[in-house]
């Protein structure tokens, strides 16, 4: 038997990661709910479990929720922008997943962060894994009427704000080689091509490495930050092609040391937007993903 809980769980494992980081942001957190979600599982007899999917992703979502509540206060004493940790590469392919791909986009995670916790849990279970407004109230500790209108606040939220999504696809990798070869050939002309004329740079370094502790709005602002930090760039920095959220991306990299990870808003043929990754405690969810979704 528990050969049988142990294989439940690792069958799951990606869609349990995938839920625990939607509601948390981060995935050193979600990782952290599904060892304790594992604790709890391991203790259930089997044989009471009618159905194991939605029962797993009640304990998960539980303890997600747990984790976002004391994480809400953490975040409150951050310094600067505040950005979820970046998911380089795929879990369980959901990158291949529009759906899926746009659930753990970083514009979305974003307007997430504006809801409230019970919102964002109500949100994550319904509207991206489909589950039933009574198996969330178990989750939330509400009625089902309640949840539903919970569901329905969420929803009406997040569509109001949500951006358009665009899944990775040839035209926004081209957009995003154009992009590095503009910075680093230190083309000003052609990098304002490539850039949305309202384009947003976001940095999250937390205070623990160099980046703008403000948002940096409109092409000429941006490009100008952008080709100051490519000429600062030395023989021993490289910069790879990433999928991070489901959108292009860039880990850079100082030798064997990993600097940051950038991920780019595409639409329409240009960058609206850029998220930054440059907090060292964020940079150890890269090889942390690809452990969790392998």
């Amino acid at each position: 038997m528990s050969d049988e809980r142990a294989r439940v769980f690792d069958d799951l494992r990606p869609l349990l990661f995938t839920i625990a980081y939607e509601i948390t942001g981060s995935a050193v957190d979600a990782d952290d709910v599904l060892q304790e979600s594992w604790l709890r599982w391991s203790g259930v007899d089997l044989a009471t479990v009618a159905h194991q999917r939605a029962y797993l992703a009640q304990i998960v979502s539980r303890q997600a929720l747990n984790a976002l509540r004391a994480a809400s206060r953490r975040r409150e004493e951050y310094v600067g922008p505040w950005l979820p940790e970046p998911l380089v590469g795929s879990v369980g392919d959901i990158a291949d997943d529009v759906v899926l791909g746009e659930s753990v986009s970083m514009a979305l995670l974003l307007v997430l962060e504006t809801l409230s916790p019970a919102e964002r849990v109500v949100f994550v279970l319904r509207e991206v894994f489909g589950f039933e407004h009574a198996e969330i109230a178990e989750v939330v500790g509400r009625s089902p009427a309640a949840v539903r209108q919970l569901a329905h606040r969420a929803r009406e939220h997040v569509q109001a704000r949500r951006p358009r999504f665009e899944p990775v696809g040839d035209d926004a990798a081209r957009v995003v080689e154009e992009f590095v070869r503009a910075a680093g050939s230190g083309d000003l002309d052609a990098l304002l091509r490539v850039l949305d004329p309202d384009v947003v740079w976001l940095s999250d370094s937390g205070g623990k490495a160099s980046a703008p502790r403000r948002p940096l709005r409109g092409a000429a602002e941006v490009a100008r930050f952008i080709l100051g930090t490519f000429r600062k760039a030395t023989p021993r920095h490289s910069f790879r092609a990433a999928t991070v959220n489901g959108a292009p991306g860039i880990v850079l990299r100082d030798g064997d040391r990993l600097e940051g990870v950038f991920s780019f808003d595409v639409r329409d043929g240009r960058i609206v937007g850029f998220y930054g990754f440059r907090n060292p405690d964020k940079l150890g969810s890269v090889d942390l993903v690809r452990r969790v979704g392998r």
